[in-house]
């Protein structure tokens, strides 16, 4: 049986893990698309629009990979997950598809859409107070072992991440035919690093540049003093709920340490930027956090050379929300 922890850190992931990730993906899915997209200086970037998929979000790739490995006895037991909502929808889809019950803990102020679609998804949805600082691991591990399912951690997990790392794959195949070459950057979204790490595995020759939100820079702050941080208790809002993570895991850290990323952090209203830009540029809805990105790169932060990816990682927002983001001037 699989023993609940809050990393399943019994092994690393591998390379290796993040090809057979990609295998069972293409499988399962067609490849998102990969889009070019003119900045205002006229360069050229190239965007992997994983809003795009079936959950509107990469996270369906992880938990995929995560629970297909589950055997029969597991499966049986269940599966108990933490997110804001993109996580917990990719965990639901796999489960239902798959015939395993599921339980997602998620907090009481995540966006409406993704509480519903969750539901809608067949998984049991369990409420914390994220605003009163209830501890979302806590009330995970002990739904564990209160049933002895299998906590599917929505990064510090090496299924998951390897299962992220599988965009990777296709981007590199993607950019080889349309950009013609690999990658040489990657920009993505980051909240507890499960992309980013599993990034850095797919693409061992890109430069990969993990971007988060003011305020919730704890990557950054991790990368760049060698210790893992964690966001301050008095962090400031943010409209990007899908990377409002406490701090990065070992198991996270590790992978991302050893291929030398750098974190920067984006502004609420460079965040918003991004989203219209997509939105006009695009025809693409784009939530916030999967907006982090491609918002440092149109505010200068990070060069661009012809082969430079950005992850559009999510479009799960309230419909009210974005339609007050793309209305303003």
């Amino acid at each position: 049986m699989t023993n609940p922890s809050p990393s399943v850190a019994d092994r690393p992931p591998t390379r290796h893990g993040v090809l057979r990730a990609a295998a069972k993906m293409a499988e399962l899915l067609p490849q998102t698309p990969l889009l070019p997209l003119e900045l205002p200086d006229g360069a050229v970037i190239w965007c992997k629009a994983e809003s795009l998929q079936p959950v509107g979000a990469f996270k369906i790739r992880g938990a995929w990979h995560r629970l297909t490995d589950l055997d029969e006895a597991d499966r049986a037991l269940g599966v108990v997950a933490v997110s804001s909502g993109n996580h917990a929808q990719g965990v639901a889809w796999a489960a239902r598809r798959l015939g395993i019950a599921a339980k997602i803990v998620m907090p009481n102020d995540a966006p409406a859409v993704k509480l519903a679609s969750t539901r809608e998804l067949g998984a049991e949805v369990v409420l914390y107070d994220r605003p009163g600082g209830e501890d979302r691991d806590e009330v995970a591990l002990r739904l564990t072992y209160e049933s002895c399912a299998t906590l599917v951690h929505a990064y510090g997990d090496p299924w998951v991440i390897e299962g992220q790392g599988s965009c990777g794959i296709e981007l590199l195949a993607q950019m080889q035919c349309d950009a013609g070459g690999p990658p040489t950057r990657v920009v993505t979204p980051c909240g507890g690093g499960g992309l980013a790490s599993g990034l850095a595995l797919a693409l061992p020759d890109a430069v990969i540049v993990p971007v988060e939100p003011e305020g919730w820079d704890d990557v950054a702050r991790s990368l760049a003093s060698g210790t893992i941080q964690r966001v301050a208790a008095n962090a400031p809002k943010t409209a990007c709920d899908a990377l409002q993570t406490p701090a990065t895991y070992p198991i996270n850290f590790a992978v991302m340490t050893s291929r030398g990323l750098q974190g920067i952090s984006v502004s609420e209203a460079e965040v918003r930027t991004a989203q219209r830009y997509a939105f006009s540029k695009l025809r693409l809805v784009v939530e916030p956090g999967g907006a982090a990105g491609l918002a440092a790169i149109l505010a200068g932060k990070v060069p661009t050379d012809g082969r430079t990816a950005v992850i559009l990682s999510g479009g799960n927002v309230d419909p009210a929300a974005f339609a007050a983001v793309i209305s303003e001037v």
